[in-house]
Formats: structure tokens, C-alpha cells, sequence
């Protein structure tokens, strides 16, 4: 595929990852590296050669199908609003990711570790089994990819390890409904946003729709490619890197006649894990740019500036 002007089309950087499992210490400092690079770029990039079983993807796949097209009845009834924690059902319009938009049009389901708070699991064969898997090989993914994100900001190379140790990463699946034939800009799939963690792993279906701000304002269609996961920085990475890394706005809207589907695990820290500078990214006589704050406390408030849940 090319542009008008027969140029290459622009896209996020690829990160072959299969570096961080090889054992050679080389490896995972190229890891390091390219990440680092694009962390420090546009904030996203592809991941390649990740491990994860594509028969683990794929289950899941199928588990979020078959939930989304269960009776809208079975899906309220492990809604999120019965949950403290944001556990279970968001229906369409009941998340607002922009408040300068619309609410949402995508339909949603959350689930995170049992130790953390009470999911809401419905009552479909393999569902939970399925999404229980595919967590255990994110947060495993993640901790290894914040290996090399920890020699690419200066630090011991397993740093993250003990603040990854009860991690409270959320699983979520999603399902944004056939394109309406019309857009005037004034709602999306998901409103522009960043994400709240450190860092996301995103597995999406070949419709695409995911479309990333670059830092002169122009929004970057993201195109799906088999096989990888679409990786990105949150905001309390940015905050752990004193701003080396930024977290990108990014927004889907759904142009196709199909559904879209898309399962992204949030690779979050543990709740009581001190976001706070690391010295080694503070400039000598400067002072960090963000004060201390708790994962939990941080996470709690940017919810509740998120959902719109009534009774």
C-alpha cells in the first residue's frame, strides 16, 4: 500500500520482542532500545515476536463474541453498575473517554484479579477460563517488557518486578457496532484519550479504527497487523520517566459496515505501587515534575471522571 504521492503510508513503529525471552543480556538491551526510541517518539508501537500463544488470543476472541451477542438481559446483568471496582458490563453510551464528545459508542466488559475485587463473571461456557489465560500471559508479558523499559531509564533491569508482584491490570473487551453511514466528528467509538497505567497491550481485529495523535496534531490511522499487539505508554509511566515517555492521545471510530472487536489489557501496577519520578530520570538540580501518588489513588480518580453511571 502506498500514499497518493507513492510514498510508504505512515505508521506506528515495530518492536520485535522476542529479545526479552532469549536470556541473552544483548537482546533484551535492543529491546530496550527500540522502545525506548518509540516511547520517547509517538508513544505506540507494534509488538512482534511477544510469545503469547496465538490459540490464547484467539479464545479470547471468541469468548468476546459470544458474550456481545448474548441478550442485552444477560448483559446487564453483570453490569458495572452493580460493581464498586468498574467490574463487569458498560453499555453503549455509559462511558465518556471525551467529555468535549458525545458518550461512547462501544459496548465493553471489564475483569481484573480476584484479589483486587469481585468480578462479574456471565454465565457462559469457558468465558472465564478463556479471559483468565490470556491475563496471566499479559501481566507475564508485561512484566518483561518492563524489564527493558527499566535499562532504558536507567535502572536495575528488574526494578518493576515487586511493584508488578499483585498488579491490578485490568482485562477489558470491546465491541464498537457497524459503522451509521454518517460522521461528523461529534462522536466516536471511544473519545480521544490517554490511558491511565504504564502500559497497554491491545489485540485488535482486522477492521481497524484506532487512530493515534502525533505530536503536531495529526491524527494517525493505525493499520492492524496479524499477529502483533498494539503497545502503548500511560500516563504513570510517563510519570515514572519525568516525561521521557509520554502517553499519546488516541480514539477509535469504527468507519466499516462490521463490528469491530478489540481486547486490550491494561499492564497496571500493583494498587499500592509509589508512582513518583525515578532519580535517574530527574536532571541534576532540577525537581521532578510530578508528586507522589499511590496507582490506586490515581486510578480511582481518573474513573470517576470517566463513567457516567446512573441507576
Amino acid at each position: 500500500m502506498q500514499t497518493d504521492n507513492g510514498a510508504p503510508p505512515l505508521d506506528i513503529p515495530t518492536v520485535d520482542a522476542s529479545g526479552l525471552r532469549s536470556g541473552e543480556r544483548g537482546d533484551l538491551e535492543r529491546v530496550a532500545r527500540e522502545i525506548g526510541a518509540a516511547a520517547r517518539g509517538i508513544g505506540f508501537f507494534s509488538l512482534f515476536g511477544h510469545g503469547v500463544p496465538v490459540e490464547l488470543i484467539d479464545a479470547a476472541f471468541a469468548a468476546a463474541r459470544l458474550f456481545f451477542a448474548s441478550p442485552q438481559s444477560e448483559k446487564e446483568r453483570v453490569s458495572v453498575r452493580n460493581s464498586q471496582h468498574y467490574r463487569g458490563y458498560v453499555r453503549i453510551g455509559e462511558e465518556t473517554l471525551d467529555p468535549s464528545k458525545a458518550p461512547d459508542v462501544k459496548e465493553c466488559f471489564n475483569a481484573g484479579p480476584d484479589f483486587a475485587a469481585v468480578n462479574q463473571w456471565p454465565d457462559l461456557p469457558g468465558f472465564k477460563a478463556a479471559l483468565s489465560a490470556y491475563q496471566a500471559a499479559g501481566l507475564e508479558l508485561v512484566v518483561l517488557l518492563h524489564r527493558a523499559v527499566a535499562l532504558d531509564l536507567g535502572v536495575e533491569e528488574r526494578y518493576f518486578d515487586p511493584l508488578f508482584s499483585r498488579a491490578v491490570g485490568i482485562l477489558r473487551l470491546l465491541r464498537y457496532p457497524p459503522h451509521p453511514g454518517t460522521f461528523d466528528g461529534s462522536q466516536y467509538g471511544a473519545g480521544a484519550h490517554t490511558d491511565y497505567g504504564n502500559l497497554t497491550l491491545l489485540a485488535q481485529d482486522e477492521t481497524g479504527g484506532l487512530e493515534v495523535r502525533t505530536r503536531d496534531g495529526t491524527w494517525l490511522p493505525v493499520t492492524p497487523r496479524p499477529g502483533a499487539f498494539v503497545c502503548n505508554i500511560g500516563d504513570c509511566l510517563m510519570r515514572w520517566s519525568n516525561d521521557r515517555y509520554v502517553s499519546t492521545p488516541h480514539r477509535v471510530v469504527n468507519r466499516a459496515p462490521r463490528e469491530r472487536f478489540s481486547i486490550a489489557y491494561f499492564g497496571d501496577p500493583n494498587a499500592d505501587a509509589l508512582v513518583s519520578p525515578l532519580p535517574a530520570c530527574v536532571d541534576a538540580g532540577a525537581s521532578p515534575k510530578y508528586p507522589p501518588v499511590t496507582y490506586a489513588d490515581y486510578l480511582q480518580s481518573r474513573y470517576d471522571a470517566t463513567y457516567a453511571i446512573t441507576p
